[in-house]
């Protein structure tokens, strides 16, 4: 189950990656658009899906079907996700404002198929398992090959563009070659979930409104959904400035951005275990802070890129990885314990409209990121190009192509884990007496099935 259900995430690592990476030096440097109106059409396509998120959780909770509530947006999602990424790239227009404006478009109905996938895909967690030490289990195989996901598409699409002849041509076989990791991802989740359990089947709210009346009374999940969603923007910031920054600071616009991507991700697959065993011993919320602290002063340091060798910003740069390892996991291991405390309390099943908010926010933070980006090169003065090949700079569009890399990040990451300060995260509490479940939705081989009947406690 672990495996199965974590190879959705080479689908969301691709989709989560390579718009931030690759996006916004497609419409500045090959599209030819201006770096503030690029900014925008970064932004307000996912900014949708704060609005389209929390519905998408609303009807996966109220889906009825031989394969769970989940698992048929698994594949409808993700196979349309996939089709709609490769159309991004396609450039039926060429070049110009015609372009820009197709990009916007589709853009904006891939970021509609992804809410409709990612959000059952999240809310999966706190259905699998009652035990909180187990969903950490499944966080760290999920965030393992998260990791993967990020390596091959943050580094290979890169050199897909390349080897397809750079500009539109090389864009147009990086769109089908993410599309294709895409479509594997969601079939390999759907498949690999097949005989998973889908937990106790309850009643949800009657509305949409009640639903999130519930979650906002939810303290807890609000202040490590906020959390999220900030340091969300910063690590999104740094991914939409890495072609930017091995342009432009490295001098390195070839192999730069995949080396960038090989030390950036390459020592999270290396530390996840020991991450996992960090917040056995200190706690999730403890390792979430520890972790965040050490991703924001990598990316602090950096600001010194300009008069370090190439070796030591590569240096700096997988310390990076290694605390966005541990703030990943910490956080979406968090998440299914608030889930689950609610439907505890409550009796009632909110995960997708928990999920639906948190990965509402992940998106607008993943959005925010590029657009935050996009208008640090503006304001730099940085200049566009149609020819697919960056324009020369200023030392000025140089500066701002720097500090948003860096200082932007580390201001975002840092000042957020204060967020965490008043609110304790415990396991979530009993669950609802027996006498309240029905036998069909007890999920066999779980420690609810164990102790059908009896009087439980929580792990």
């Amino acid at each position: 189950m672990h495996a199965g259900y974590a190879l959705g995430s080479l689908a969301t690592g691709a989709f989560g990656t390579v718009p931030g990476l690759l996006l916004l030096p497609y419409l500045t440097d090959t599209l030819g658009v201006a770096a503030g109106l690029a900014a925008l059409l970064v932004l307000l396509p996912k900014a949708w899906d704060v609005l389209v998120n929390p519905v998408a959780g609303r009807i996966s909770d109220r889906t009825r079907s031989r394969w769970g509530p989940r698992r048929p947006w698994l594949l409808g999602a993700g196979i349309a996700l996939a089709v709609l990424f490769a159309a991004i790239f396609a450039a039926p227009f060429g070049v110009g404002p015609a372009a820009g404006a197709y990009v916007a478009v589709v853009f904006l109905a891939t970021a509609t198929a992804f809410a409709f996938f990612q959000v059952p895909y999240v809310a999966m967690p706190a259905e699998l398992t009652d035990d909180a030490a187990e969903r950490t289990r499944l966080m760290g195989w999920r965030v393992a090959v998260l990791a993967l996901a990020i390596l091959i598409s943050g580094a290979v699409a890169p050199m897909v563009v390349t080897a397809g002849g750079e500009g539109v041509a090389g864009h147009r076989w990086m769109g089908v070659f993410v599309a294709a990791l895409i479509a594997l991802g969601a079939l390999g989740a759907f498949l690999g979930t097949r005989s998973a359990a889908t937990g106790t089947v309850t009643a949800t709210e009657p509305t949409l409104r009640a639903q999130l009346a519930v979650v906002a009374a939810a303290r807890p999940f609000r202040a490590l959904l906020l959390c999220f969603v900030i340091q969300s923007a910063g690590v999104a910031t740094i991914l939409a400035g890495v072609s930017y920054f091995a342009a432009q600071i490295l001098r390195d616009p070839t192999t730069g951005p995949t080396v960038l991507f090989a030390c950036f991700v390459g020592p999270a697959l290396l530390v996840m275990p020991l991450w996992t065993r960090l917040g056995t011993r200190l706690g999730k919320k403890t390792a979430l802070v520890a972790a965040s602290l050490l991703l924001a002063a990598g990316a602090a340091t950096l600001v010194a890129a300009p008069v370090l060798p190439a070796v030591a910003v590569y240096a700096v740069v997988a310390l990076l990885g290694v605390g966005y390892a541990g703030q990943q996991v910490f956080a979406l291991a968090l998440l299914p314990d608030c889930v689950a405390a609610s439907t505890a309390r409550t009796g009632r099943r909110q995960a997708g409209v928990f999920t639906g908010l948190w990965t509402a926010g992940e998106t607008f933070g993943l959005a925010l990121g590029p657009g935050l980006y996009g208008l640090v090169l503006a304001l730099s003065g940085y200049v566009s190009s149609a020819t697919g090949t960056a324009a020369p700079q200023t030392p000025t569009a140089r500066l701002g192509v720097l500090l948003g890399f860096t200082l932007v990040p580390a201001l975002l990451i840092a000042p957020a884990t204060l967020l965490l300060r008043p609110h304790p995260y415990l396991p979530p509490p009993p669950p609802p007496a027996p006498t309240h479940l029905v036998d069909h939705g007890v999920v066999a081989g779980t420690k609810a099935a164990k102790t059908h009947g009896k009087a439980t406690t929580s792990p």
